[in-house]
């Protein structure tokens, strides 16, 4: 039963996730047009700030071995980093340079490769059921976003195509920096750190001055983001891609939502078949997970 327990506690994150980096997207776009690297520094300083803070609190009361980077675990954060950071600047640039919804159809590959990874880091083996779960809620995510599939521009087509492979990359290195008992908050901290530096030499010599209002919905933003940094990091450390990385696509649901709230957009027919599509493949997923689950606990009696 804890595994199975594992597995409801990364569904519970990682659909936590999703809110927040839905109404991260929300109030950037409130922001109006900002270059995609101002974006990503304002995004990762405000997790990098709340991530330094948790754990000079977590030193002065568990003492530093609470707060040390494991041994042979360094590798892991870099990659982890790397791949993080190449999965926001790939989405932000395409999000600036094509068509939203194929900005967005390419970002969520990264479920996909999330799988992927986790096969060729950690070994985990790819079930069928869950598979063929992830790839049909990635079609009714097309019926959500409706990609134009105008990939003339290269080289915004590949900064997220890239994008959706280092944001699948960064979940795998998560999960297995958990299976080193590394803190998530080192590793929240770590990525937020590296994904900044790359933005310093921008903000130095190209910074667009913003008013108060864009400030302020960014640092907004940039807490939504701490938000998603931190459940996304608690879900990889319960469960395996393959269980949870479906969930991810509740964050179109979440998106659509705030849609209406702040932009009063009315999803049409397809985008609530779409939505239905990605609820039922869902639900599938987590029954069939539980049921397995509980085979294989049967079995190892």
């Amino acid at each position: 039963m804890r595994q199975l327990s594992d597995n409801t506690k990364g569904i519970f994150y990682l659909i936590l996730s999703a809110f927040f980096f839905a109404l991260m997207a929300a109030l950037v776009k409130l922001a109006g047009h900002i270059h995609f690297v101002q974006k990503s520094f304002f995004r990762n300083s405000v997790a990098f700030i709340i991530a330094f803070f948790y754990l000079l609190k977590e030193r002065k009361e568990k003492g530093a071995d609470a707060v040390k980077i494991p041994q042979g675990s360094l590798k892991w954060l870099i990659l982890r980093s790397c791949g993080g950071t190449i999965g926001i600047f790939g989405n932000f640039y395409a999000i600036d340079h094509l068509v939203l919804s194929d900005a967005s159809i390419l970002n969520k590959m990264s479920p996909f490769f999330a799988i992927v990874f986790s096969l060729i880091i950690l070994r985990e083996k790819i079930k069928s059921v869950p598979l063929i779960a992830i790839i049909i809620a990635f079609l009714g995510s097309m019926l959500v976003v409706k990609p134009s599939f105008n990939f003339t521009e290269f080289l915004p087509t590949a900064a997220g195509f890239a994008g959706g492979i280092g944001a699948g990359l960064a979940y795998s290195c998560v999960r297995k920096l958990g299976t080193m008992n590394c803190n998530g908050k080192i590793i929240v901290f770590f990525f937020s750190g590296f994904s900044m530096l790359f933005s310093v030499p921008y903000m130095i010599t190209s910074f667009n001055p913003m008013t108060l209002s864009q400030v302020l919905l960014l640092v907004g933003g940039g807490i939504a983001a701490a938000g998603g940094q931190f459940a996304i990091t608690a879900a990889y450390y319960h469960a395996p891609a393959r269980d949870i990385s479906i969930y991810d696509y509740t964050q179109l649901i979440f998106s659509t939502l705030f849609g209406i709230i702040f932009f009063d957009q009315i999803a049409d027919l397809y985008s609530i078949i779409g939505y239905a599509i990605i609820v039922s493949m869902a639900v599938l997923n987590f029954v069939w997970t539980k049921k397995n689950h509980e085979k294989e606990a049967a079995l190892s009696k």
